[in-house]
């Protein structure tokens, strides 16, 4: 059966149901595979769109096609073949080494979603919220918000960034985005020319990556330990590589979890200073921590303006309304809201409006706490069903992920597939770190978003499938 699974196209849904088959061994090497129709025909497609799908799995190298025969399947390791477009954000979606693709597929057991479970977040008092801002602003549905957002809702992030966490800066430095990741395209279209060198971390979150190779950059990469970054190695290439800007995730690090010491945080801006490279620090769930708080942001030590910080509310707050921001000196705002006005003329008033609401009321910091605990039971039920297992993983401060290592002979992309037979979904450690070998052995699991009965049973299941792989 296909899955059901409506935000993937129905061929899309057959090249998933063919390939699926195929590593599983169901067809072997050279075996020919059914004819388009009569592969319509048992799932219930038209042939046009089987056809379609027999194409796509052509172009990637896994079938072949003998003239008046039919397709067969290709022998283990075929040749390389073209990419899908030259586009590689788009050739990362069409195979697995997209964090989008992947997160599309529905599955019971959802490990692969970095989300909030929504039974977690306040929904019923959203639609009072609704309700009520409506009646005071009877207009607002016909208004357009500025490029740069509404006024009064980046004046209340610069107030409130200034007091908790000394940012010491004014409503006209901040930029409202629709999410985290327009604003990391936002920074990527204004500041970064084909060419430029970009320093990330490895692993790190995988849509950046694309991105920045979209915007023509070549990436280079510094590694992530437990106890932080190699400052030395940061400097080193810096200096001979002169990267434009430094993209990175300090605080639970994405998919890691890793958490930059405050020292590491001090001497990064005066190295962005010394070698004039940019420190771009996304911030996505700085307030998900399951003991202490975390380390101050760098952007609080940049006293050059080196720095351009993202802070995203999407994920824990309300992921329907989108709401991030990039505050940054003054000297970056005219090209960031240029690009804006080309992407979107302004994020949606609306939207900016309903945070500002829940944003300045009690309700969020009461939602917080009660969140944080609710998301750290869930982590510590994930982490009883590791340690079980011969894996190995280190257990994070705060976050929404586990970053888990396999033993060596398991290869995380093929568990995958075997595992959506089973309805688990997770993150293969190749997409967010393609250049590494041992990355195809890692995996990212998402603790937030399934329940804790979920959670104990999809684990089980990834478990034993993955046993099957030793």
């Amino acid at each position: 059966m296909l899955m059901t699974d409506n935000s993937l196209k129905l061929y899309e849904q057959v090249v998933h149901y063919l390939v699926v088959r195929i590593e599983a061994g169901e067809w072997a090497e050279h075996e020919k595979l059914p004819s388009v129709r009569s592969l319509s025909e048992q799932l219930g497609v038209h042939r046009l769109t089987v056809f379609k799908a027999y194409q796509e799995l052509k172009e990637r190298g896994i079938v072949y096609v003998k003239d008046k025969s039919g397709y067969y399947v290709s022998p283990a390791d075929p040749s390389p073949v073209a990419d899908q477009a030259d586009d590689p954000a788009v050739s990362a979606w069409l195979h697995w080494d997209s964090l989008a693709r992947v997160q599309s597929l529905e599955a019971e057991y959802q490990f692969s979603k970095s989300l909030i479970d929504p039974a977690l977040l306040p929904n019923r008092y959203w639609g009072e919220l609704m309700r009520d801002l409506l009646d005071q602003y009877p207009r607002l549905l016909g208004t357009y918000s500025t490029i740069q957002g509404d006024l009064e809702l980046r004046s209340a992030l610069a107030s409130h960034l200034t007091l908790k966490e000394r940012f010491y800066i004014s409503a006209e430095e901040v930029l409202i985005t629709s999410g985290a990741q327009q604003a990391i395209d936002l920074i990527s279209r204004s500041l970064v020319r084909p060419g430029d060198r970009v320093l990330m971390e490895r692993p790190t979150y995988g849509p950046a990556m694309e991105i920045f190779r979209k915007q023509g950059a070549r990436l280079i990469f510094t590694d992530i330990h437990p106890e932080g970054y190699d400052l030395e190695q940061i400097e080193h290439l810096m200096k001979t590589e002169k990267p434009r800007l430094f993209y990175m995730t300090p605080t639970f690090q994405n998919p890691t979890g890793i958490n930059i010491p405050t020292e590491q945080r001090k001497q990064l801006p005066e190295l962005a200073e010394q070698y004039g490279c940019f420190l771009v620090e996304d911030d996505s769930t700085y307030d998900i921590y399951f003991k202490d708080k975390p380390p101050a942001p760098i952007f609080t030590y940049d006293t050059t303006g080196h720095t351009l910080y993202i802070r995203s509310y999407s994920k824990y707050v309300v992921p329907g309304l989108r709401i991030a921001a990039i505050m940054c000196r003054p000297r970056f705002m005219p090209g960031l809201q240029a690009v804006k006005a080309l992407a979107d003329n302004g994020s949606p008033l609306l939207n900016q409006k309903l945070f500002l609401r829940y944003f300045q009321s009690p309700r969020m910091h009461q939602h917080l706490s009660k969140l944080r605990t609710a998301i750290q039971l869930r982590m510590e039920v994930m982490e009883q069903c590791l340690q079980e297992t011969d894996w190995t993983w280190t257990q994070p401060e705060g976050g929404l992920n586990i970053w888990v290592e396999l033993p060596e002979d398991v290869d995380t992309g093929r568990l995958l597939h075997q595992c959506m037979e089973h309805s688990v979904a997770f993150v293969p450690g190749t997409v967010f770190d393609p250049s590494d070998a041992s990355a195809s052995r890692k995996l990212r699991l998402s603790f937030s978003y399934a329940h804790e009965q979920q959670i104990r049973e999809g684990m089980h299941r990834l478990v034993e499938l993955a046993k099957r792989n030793d």
